[in-house]
């Protein structure tokens, strides 16, 4: 079903897929909390290539393929040529030919497709500016684990609706059959074209998928989920986007409107909560604000399992490699 199968997007997969991904993730995090050895992936070499910096996927597929058994090999920016001196699918080429799979976290998700197509081994997507599957299937792993199924929930994203987090958040509900709103500025709303995608499978999963540019969208939710204002690459919008989404900070008056008071909080991570950043210093400086995209008073409450999800991308990325990468017994879950 998976082997030697790439995880480039969510769409590649069916909603019983993915369910098995994070079930399965599920059951690896019971054998690490077990001290359960799983190394399903020995001998195995990992190629790890990050044109963006990261704090949470890096540590994630390193110690995954670590607790699999494998070798990683951490390939940066400054490291080797890519798509610079030498092409994307030369690179891919050289790369499929040494290591038995690649993960990429870059800008274009063109490269991640080129990389898959050309390197003849499995290649995960860790990050591109269109999708994030990998912290989809920790997301929804997530809320699982705390509300025990995925069943009639609905989740309440505001915020940027038109970055990576946002499209994968409308799509991959839509085919899990989670209801799903998208709460932001007209001129932040995903695209049509994202928009069509998640409302054609929401129309085989029975999913309610809703776009709207009032505040009061999110007093159905029983998970309401934000992420940063400016991407990376995008810092030159930087004054725009508070203006545009200030309003939208996830605070207290608006939390307050949500009816579920058992509701949670997720957030990707980083967040801009307090001033305790270089970049939050800068923002107090120009912009005198003290809180971005949540306040610290949400941040720091019982609704936020914001580190949990953190902790469970290890657990879906070990999952994804140890379905995808070569001959392997693969136990039900």
């Amino acid at each position: 079903m998976f082997q030697n199968k790439s995880f480039l997007k969510e769409i590649d997969f069916t909603k019983e897929q993915l369910l098995y991904l994070i079930d399965f993730a599920i059951h690896l995090k019971s054998l690490k909390n077990q001290h359960i050895q799983h190394k399903y992936l020995t001998d195995k070499n990992i190629a790890l290539i990050f044109e963006k910096t990261s704090t949470r996927t890096r540590a994630a597929f390193t110690v995954a393929a670590q607790d699999l058994g494998a070798n990683v090999e951490f390939l940066g920016p400054h490291d080797i040529q890519l798509g610079k001196k030498e092409s994307i699918a030369d690179t891919a080429k050289v790369l499929g030919s040494m290591f038995d799979g690649i993960e990429f976290r870059g800008f274009k998700q063109s490269d991640v497709e080129i990389l898959a197509k050309e390197s003849g081994v499995p290649v995960w997507n860790g990050l591109t500016d269109e999708w994030h599957p990998t912290q989809m299937l920790a997301d929804f792993m997530t809320i699982k684990e705390h509300f025990g199924s995925l069943k009639n929930l609905t989740l309440a994203y505001v915020g940027d609706g038109r970055n990576n987090v946002a499209n994968s958040l409308l799509v991959t509900a839509a085919i899990l059959g989670v209801n799903v709103t998208i709460v932001s500025p007209e001129s932040l709303q995903p695209t049509k074209e994202v928009q069509n995608l998640a409302r054609n499978y929401a129309l085989k999963s029975g999913s309610k998928v809703t776009i709207r540019a009032d505040l009061d969208a999110v007093e159905n939710a029983d998970v309401i989920y934000t992420d940063v204002w400016v991407s990376m690459g995008e810092e030159d919008q930087t004054a725009e986007r508070i203006k545009l989404l200030l309003p939208y900070q996830i605070n207290k008056a608006l939390t307050d409107k949500i009816v579920n008071k058992n509701y949670i909080f997720m957030h990707c991570l980083p967040s801009f909560h307090d001033l305790n950043t270089d970049i939050m210093q800068e923002i107090k400086w120009e912009y005198n604000l003290n809180e971005l995209e949540v306040t610290d008073e949400i941040f720091q409450s019982e609704h936020n399992i914001s580190f949990q999800e953190a902790e469970n991308r290890m657990h879906t990325i070990k999952a994804v490699m140890a379905a995808t990468l070569g001959n392997l017994f693969i136990p039900k879950v």
